[in-house]
Parts: C-alpha cells; structure tokens; sequence
C-alpha cells in the first residue's frame, strides 16, 4: 500500500482552485487537456461541470 496515489489539489499547476492540475497529476497527463476537457463540458452543459467543480475544490485537499 505504499504505492497508493491519492488525488490532491495542485499547489503550483494551477488556475483557479487547482482542481484540474490535481487531476492532471493524478492520471500523469497534461493539466491544459484536463482544462480544455473541463471547459468543453462547462460550456457545452454536460451534466453540472461547474458545480462538481466547486465541490471538488471544496472536498479535494491540497496538496501537503
């Protein structure tokens, strides 16, 4: 269990709220794709892109 990867909020690979660069490390990608994907779905009304958003920035903890 010492490999476990755990999603943080980014400290420096951020925005806003550094929700999507979290995400971006998390899946080892890069954070502009996470950004575009996140903005296609705000924009185009999938599902409430803003609002799972704000919750994660609100539940997702920073990064130590």
């Amino acid at each position: 269990m010492a490999n476990s990867k755990i999603l943080y909020r980014s400290r420096t690979n951020r925005m806003i709220g550094g929700v999507c660069g979290g995400i971006a490390e998390y899946f080892d990608i890069d954070a502009t794709l996470v950004r575009l994907v996140a903005a296609l779905l705000l924009v185009f009304g999938v599902g409430s892109a803003g609002l799972v958003y704000i919750i994660m920035w609100i539940v997702v903890p920073e990064k130590p």
